[in-house]
């Protein structure tokens, strides 16, 4: 093992900081950074880093990173690896006249002096997505290598700088066809330097082949040197983040023998001679005093057990000592884990700063020889990105083969969109490591994965619902009740989300469809329910739909998601009851048949009395709904309106309504449903029986005569009140809201005595005169539409809107937005040309140092 190869480490030690040589030789290139790297490096670190203790997680990163590159390339090339692969970090105290140094190696692929120079000088050169272009280009026989690695290596890379006052990075290749005697070089750097050095290392070839980077730590960085603290930052960010060892240089003490230098030492053997004097001596003694003891008969010891133990003493070594050489979380057993490193895990393994809300571990078996390993998290909030994009979250499972990380992107494998933001681990024992992505996709495993992942998230939420109460709420809190009901309307998993689904109702809360049907009342055959997107559950238990179900003690599901109705509308049926919609006609009881005879007798009696009604409602709200009928649902209130069977409650054409893409047919159904709505009015209400004696006099008149045109206007106008007024409170919204306010002001008007006539004074100081150009201004002339075109007037390019030579100065905000100084005009200043962070992505490679 290369590692335990190289721990003769004196004459390391004596020349490890040899590359720190003056760097005004002939074969040092110096390089000035291709941006403003000084202030870009302070946002950088600023911006993305809260804590500085981070440096030490990206530096490992980057050499698993390599170390991944290495692994992917011999196996592109068909070379198997022998040599070991590993991380090492050496500390070196300060002394009077050198600061502390800490030095981070690894054997990945390495680096060219070339690829130092365009990997590390520049801030957001990502190396690792050079490398996947060029992996990806070229595929070898059979199957394509995929490493999926982390990228961005110059924005990890210079997080060093949170620590250090100078960088210093040895780097040599693995020997290649190109070139086979790579040459070791190092790129040096200070923290608040605008160039960097590239230069062949004094040493000499000391690595092999892969990268040694060494920091210059800064005074106020002294803690990184404590091997405690080294150690507890591997623990917490780098633990599993890597499959490949990682060492410590550091001090063991151990117990070792005494040898014959050292005081107190006895020869093993003289020992045991003097031991057997002792014992001849103790014997005759015994003989000659006559002293006779009965003792219990004793096992035969061995003669090493007899002799005393040997005497040692303490010594302190220089040894490797493997950091992270407990299994990966998920390998473990999950009754030896602890919750805070179940949460610790989550938040290093997902870069979040919340603890899960819950979480999964278990193994299994796929049935076809494939054995794995997984955990799975709820992210205590949705992730941004969920909403953000209309497609899933593909990155949310990673999986790994035998602890070495494959791949997060699943492809057509990836979960559901609404499951999508799962955090899962998935550790299989079986497959290759170098399947490509294509193989992964479309591997009977992957289909299998996908399926056992959102079968145990349904298998934890269900446990969390039947014995957490705070932890479900906590995650209907975070907003996962719509997601499971949008997972519920795929038939194949309606079954087992629907029933840990809770609703709050107008009797209680936090109630199943299940637990609703056990208490349902006696004869009762339908589920209750009545929506309404964005209200309150409080404020739906008030509506005139649910009164009188209320007032007898039915108990009426009261749904505030814009996901419910889509649900139930789906749904219509849930263990043999139909989900009966409130807002809409059909609404039975259940008791119909107890007092049929009494209940149809009152109903045929009001029908009669109120016929006159009747008629004339239908005639003055024909625009506005299909039939005008008899309330059994109203208690108080004097009139609803109700959807048909046929039709859109209001709720769901305010939701039809936010939709604002239509094709023709869907427009004229959905117009032709809003129309199918009825008004119910109730017989008992002292206001509908009012109407109905004014209907009674303004009809009461003889043949030929005129009816009484006062009184029908005022009807006219207190019907389309009502009406207006049963479309708001019923969820509908009222055809012109103008005329609706106009016919309230009129009535206020003559319930306060005041003029229907008199009008507000409607003066009001008139807007200044248009300003009077000084000059007239041109117009500009209208295009040529006949012109033909050019198409070498267009260009079609990643480069910057701008001449890259004539650049002379970067002017760069704490928002990486800014200007870029061109060429100086006749006044010796420079002209500005803005740019924000999408339009000069690629600012940096185009900017070159000897342009500026």
């Amino acid at each position: 093992m290369r590692v335990f190869a190289s721990l003769v480490l004196i004459p390391l030690f004596a020349s490890v900081f040899a590359q720190e040589r003056s760097t005004e030789g002939p074969k040092t290139e110096r390089h000035d950074y291709q941006s403003d790297v000084a202030r870009l490096r302070k946002i950088v670190i600023e911006s993305l880093y809260s804590h500085r203790d981070v440096w030490l997680r990206e530096l490992v990163s980057n050499a698993n990173d390599a170390i991944e590159k290495f692994r992917v390339v011999s196996l592109q090339d068909g070379v198997p690896v022998n040599e070991p692969l590993n991380i090492t970090l050496t500390l070196t105290p300060a002394t009077d006249d050198k600061p502390g140094r800490i030095v981070i190696s690894d054997t990945g692929i390495g680096m060219s002096p070339e690829e130092l120079t365009k990997n590390l000088g520049t801030l957001a050169k990502s190396g690792t997505r050079d490398f996947l272009a060029k992996a990806e280009a070229e595929k070898t026989k059979g199957t394509e290598a995929d490493p999926n690695l982390i990228g961005q290596f110059g924005l990890g890379f210079y997080s060093s700088f949170l620590v250090a006052s100078d960088v210093y990075v040895a780097s040599v290749p693995a020997p290649s066809k190109e070139n086979p005697n790579p040459s070791q070089h190092v790129f040096a750097s200070a923290s608040d330097a605008s160039s960097f050095d590239v230069y062949p290392d004094p040493r000499g070839n000391t690595l092999g082949r892969g990268t040694e980077i060494t920091l210059v730590l800064r005074d106020d960085a002294k803690e990184y040197l404590e091997e405690r603290k080294i150690r507890d930052l591997i623990s917490k960010h780098s633990a599993f983040s890597t499959a490949y060892p990682i060492y410590l240089w550091a001090k063991q003490a151990e117990h070792v023998p005494l040898t014959p230098e050292d005081e107190g030492y006895v020869p093993p053997k003289e020992k045991k001679e003097k031991t057997r004097d002792e014992s001849e001596k103790a014997e005759k003694s015994d003989e000659e005093e006559g002293v006779v003891e009965d003792e219990p008969e004793k096992p035969e010891e061995s003669e090493g057990a007899q002799d005393d133990p040997q005497k040692t003493k303490v010594v302190t070594k220089w040894v490797w000592n493997h950091l992270n050489n407990q299994p990966p979380l998920w390998m473990r057993d999950p009754k030896n884990v602890t919750d805070e490193e179940y949460n610790e895990f989550y938040r290093a393994t997902f870069k979040d700063s919340n603890n899960p809300i819950a979480w999964h571990h278990f193994k299994g078996d796929t049935g076809t020889g494939t054995s794995f390993r997984a955990v799975i998290f709820i992210p205590p909030e949705i992730p941004q990105e969920f909403w953000n994009n209309p497609e899933p979250i593909k990155d949310s499972v990673r999986l790994f083969v035998k602890r070495v990380f494959i791949t997060n992107n699943l492809g057509d494998q990836a979960l559901p969109k609404w499951i999508s933001w799962l955090r899962a681990i998935i550790d299989a024992e079986d497959l290759p490591l170098n399947v490509s992505r294509e193989t992964l996709q479309t591997t009977k495993f992957m289909a299998q994965a996908k399926q056992v992942l959102i079968k145990r998230f349904i298998q934890l939420v269900t446990r969390i619902a039947a014995e957490d109460e705070t932890k479900y709420k906590k995650m209907m809190k975070a907003g996962y009740g719509p997601l499971l009901k949008l997972g519920a309307v795929e038939p194949q998993y309606q079954k087992k989300i629907v029933p840990l689904i809770k609703y709050t109702t107008n009797l209680r809360e936090m109630v199943t469809l299940d637990e609703y049907v056990e208490k349902r009342k006696k004869g009762q055959e339908q589920i209750f329910f009545l929506a309404g997107a964005g209200e309150s559950p409080e404020n739906l238990a008030k509506s005139i739909f649910v009164e009188k179900l209320t007032a007898r003690g039915y108990e009426v599901l009261l749904l505030a998601d814009p996901m419910d109705e889509i649900l139930f509308s789906q749904l219509k049926i849930w263990k043999k009851f139909k989900l009966q919609d409130v807002a809409k006609e059909g609404l039975k009881f259940g008791d119909e048949d107890e007092d049929a005879e009494t209940e149809k007798a009152e109903r045929e009696e009001q029908k009669v009395r109120y016929t006159p009604l009747i008629n004339y409602l239908k005639g003055e709200t024909k625009d506005t709904v299909i039939d005008v009928v008899i309330s059994t649902r109203l208690v108080t209130s004097p009139c609803a309106i109700v959807a048909s069977s046929m039709g859109y409650s209001g709720n769901m054409q305010r939701l039809l309504q936010a939709q604002h893409h239509q094709d023709g047919h869907t427009a004229i159904m959905q117009e032709w449903a809003k129309k199918q709505r009825v008004l119910e009015i109730n017989p008992k209400s002292p206001l509908i029986e009012g109407l109905l004696a004014k209907v009674q006099i303004l009809d009461d008149v003889e043949e030929g005569e005129e009816k009484d045109k006062e009184l029908e206007e005022e009807l006219k106008e207190v019907v389309s009140i009502m009406v207006d007024g049963a479309l708001v409170r019923s969820g509908f919204g009222v055809s012109d809201s103008n005329v609706f306010f106009s016919r309230v002001d009129r009535v206020l008007r003559r319930s306060l005595g005041v003029s229907e006539s008199a009008k507000a004074d409607d003066k009001v100081k008139p807007a200044p005169p248009t300003v009077e150009p000084d000059e007239k201004v041109e117009k500009e002339e209208l295009p040529n539409m006949d012109e033909e075109e050019n198409l070498a007037n267009y260009v079609v390019s990643d480069k910057a809107p701008f001449d890259t030579t004539k650049a002379v100065d970067i002017n760069i905000n704490d928002h990486t937005e800014g200007k870029v100084g061109l060429a100086a005009d006749k006044d010796n200043e420079p002209v500005w040309v803005d740019w924000d962070k999408r339009g000069a992505q690629n600012l940096e490679d185009l900017l070159k140092h000897d342009e500026l």
